[in-house]
């Protein structure tokens, strides 16, 4: 049984609807951006570390780190710390250590057992120690924005001051739950006692973690400061701005005329058409790297044409995805294989890609019955997410070469979103969707969201059900604890079902991209934490 197993069995998660209809709002799809703008210096002609100041569109729906599951993330992980932090894919280590130092795991893949690190204090002065790790963790598992993710867990104990044991119910990766960017920050006990007994008190804009920085003020839609913390433990790395001042800012060509005009240092976004004018500048350097996001568009299977996996295989060659890429993504991305984006577990590049074929898409669709195709599709995609509008034009014009005729239908995702899971029999025939997996397994996440059969739909808005695929997926995640090369070769053969059979089409891994001025240093992205930005590795250069 997998983590999602168990997800699944109710009604996971609503706050994931708010996120994803919000980071489509404010324009995931743009980039993270650094100016060279006008800055104080030392006197000695090097900058200032005294203040970094940005523009950023994350708003906040909670500063309680147990609750938080939306935009806040952005801050999250400079307050909070979890136990361990996932490397980006190609790391020499899979992992860093965080507030545990080392961790093993039985044979079983049952108990896991963490040594916590000595010498921490929270930002309210209290030490950190097992028990504190414990009733964190213990919170965000009873009422976490996040809490399905610790659904393997029976238990947490600590039966010594630096040593928490996980008892799970069923093996489970808890290595890579515990480095989850939502639902895993440890907490000052004094401030989850008085949450216990004020579910108000964060709201005021305060903080009780033990990262780099700390929360100094926070002016609701407008502001966030934050204040370097002067006994923060890892003196190896402590943070080199004294003061990061935080613009909320919505509006990603806004935020990009205050970058220009000097007015921040820092941005996280810019317009992705904007960004050819800054790989034209030589004071700029343009990074590109993973992301989690990646793009599908799911067929209606419940009903003809789509159910038929030979009319769906033929679509799917009919798709022009280097021309979905380049207008979508402006360039920024790179056709994805199957469901699972490139960087997460248990991606491969082995997965077979479709590529576009006008005739065979022909040939198929005569094969199937449909000779000059002669049927009409609708299509819904979410209004607010700046690249399905500019792409979902190209899906239309290409069916329409093979004789498919496409109606689009553009909707706020909530309400793209509800109508899909009301009535598969009545709802789209096709549903293009943004998505990413809560934590770095789209195994448990993607591939069982997305294709897993189940009895009211969710997520599964292809509405298909494959027994064999369903054995497989189930299979492959008791293995990821215990036999992580098994699990992949399992989800593999899955994922080469979902090409075989064609329930969605797999558009494109959407890159992160960053423009960094010279004098300045950014740390590279990590696709394990892409709604954080982590201000402490930022340092004049």
């Amino acid at each position: 049984m997998t983590v999602t197993q168990v997800l699944h069995k109710g009604d996971p998660v609503k706050n994931r609807r708010i996120v994803a209809a919000l980071i489509s709002a404010v324009g995931l799809l743009s980039v993270a951006a650094c100016s060279g703008g006008s800055s104080a210096d030392n006197g000695d002609g090097t900058e200032s570390t005294a203040v970094l100041t940005v523009a950023s569109s994350a708003s906040v729906t909670t500063w309680d780190p147990v609750k938080s599951f939306s935009t806040e993330a952005m801050y999250m992980g400079n307050l909070y710390e979890p136990l361990l932090w996932k490397n980006p894919a190609g790391s020499a280590e899979e992992y860093t250590p965080a507030l545990a130092t080392d961790w093993k795991v039985s044979g079983d893949g049952l108990t896991w057992t963490f040594s916590i690190r000595d010498g921490v204090t929270f930002h309210t002065g209290e030490a950190l120690d097992a028990e504190a790790v414990k009733n964190s963790l213990e919170a965000a598992k009873d009422h976490g924005g996040a809490s399905f993710i610790w659904a393997p867990v029976k238990s947490i104990a600590a039966p010594t001051k630096d040593r928490v044991v996980f008892e799970l119910e069923y093996a489970a990766p808890v290595d890579l739950i515990v480095s989850s960017t939502y639902g895993a920050w440890i907490v000052a006990p004094s401030a989850l006692k008085a949450v216990g007994q004020d579910d108000k008190y964060f709201e005021s804009g305060v903080d009780a973690g033990t990262g780099p920085y700390t929360l100094e003020s926070y002016t609701p839609g407008e502001k966030v400061v934050l204040k370097k913390f002067d006994d923060y433990w890892n003196s190896d790395e402590p943070a080199t701005y004294e003061t990061v001042d935080i613009a909320i800012t919505a509006d990603a060509v806004t935020a990009q005329q205050m970058l220009t005009a000097g007015e921040v240092k820092y941005s996280t976004q810019i317009p992705l058409e904007n960004i050819e004018s800054f790989e034209n500048d030589s004071s700029y350097t343009v990074n590109v790297s993973k992301s989690p996001f990646n793009f599908v568009a799911l067929f209606n299977t419940t009903r003809p044409p789509l159910d038929d996996p030979a009319v769906r295989q033929a679509l799917s060659y009919a798709i022009p995805y280097d021309d979905i890429i380049a207008v979508g993504a402006q360039g920024y991305g790179t056709q994805s294989h199957g469901p699972v984006p490139d960087g997460i577990f248990p991606y491969s590049a082995d997965v077979p890609q479709y590529t576009q074929d006008l005739d065979k898409a022909r040939e198929l669709l005569a094969g199937a019955g449909h000779p000059d195709g002669g049927f009409a599709l609708t299509l819904t995609y979410a209004s607010e997410n700046s690249a399905e509008k500019r792409f979902v034009p190209l899906i239309k014009d290409a069916f329409a070469q093979v004789g498919v005729e496409v109606k689009v239908k553009s909707q706020l995702f909530n309400q793209q979103w509800e109508e899909a899971k009301a009535d598969p029999a009545n709802a789209q025939d096709i549903f293009v969707l943004y998505y990413w997996p809560t934590y770095s397994d789209a195994g448990s996440d993607n591939l069982y969201s997305l294709f897993h059969s189940s009895d009211e739909p969710f997520f599964n808005l292809s509405y298909w059900k494959n027994d064999q695929y369903d054995q497989l997926i189930d299979e492959a995640g008791t293995y990821t604890a215990t036999d992580r090369d098994k699990a992949q070769s399992m989800y593999e053969e899955a994922m080469g079902m979902l090409y075989d059979q064609a329930p969605g089409v797999f558009l494109y891994d959407a890159q992160a991209v960053s423009v960094v001025p010279h004098g300045l240093e950014v740390p590279a992205a990590n696709e394990n934490y892409p709604f954080t930005t982590f201000f402490s590795r930022f340092k004049p250069s």
